[in-house]
């Protein structure tokens, strides 16, 4: 399961951090990714993804949405979610603080 999705310290965006670790095979990652038109930087040790916010993807299943929005951060880990079969988050968004 994915930590709620958190506000990082810089403010510029939003983590979501897998508990217990969720290890992600990123060559399966881009290659769904790219069948569903969804362009994506392979950075080699981590993605880029264009969605309507910019997603980090890293190997070791942290995400990192570069929006201040909470709510736009919530749909973009909902869409990955779904597309990725990743484990769902303990709850929405704007609960948080904590610094990432």
């Amino acid at each position: 399961m994915y930590r709620r999705l958190r506000l990082c310290s810089n403010n510029g965006g939003y983590e979501a951090i897998p508990e217990p670790p969720n290890p992600l095979d990123l060559a399966r990652v881009r290659a769904t990714l790219e069948r569903e038109g969804i362009p994506v930087v392979d950075a080699r040790v981590m993605l880029i993804v264009s969605l309507d916010s910019e997603v980090t993807i890293s190997r070791a299943g942290r995400l990192l949405f570069k929006t201040r929005d909470a709510r736009a951060a919530e749909l973009a880990f909902e869409r990955l979610r779904t597309l990725l079969r990743l484990p769902d988050v303990e709850n929405a968004p704007g609960a948080g603080r904590e610094g990432g």
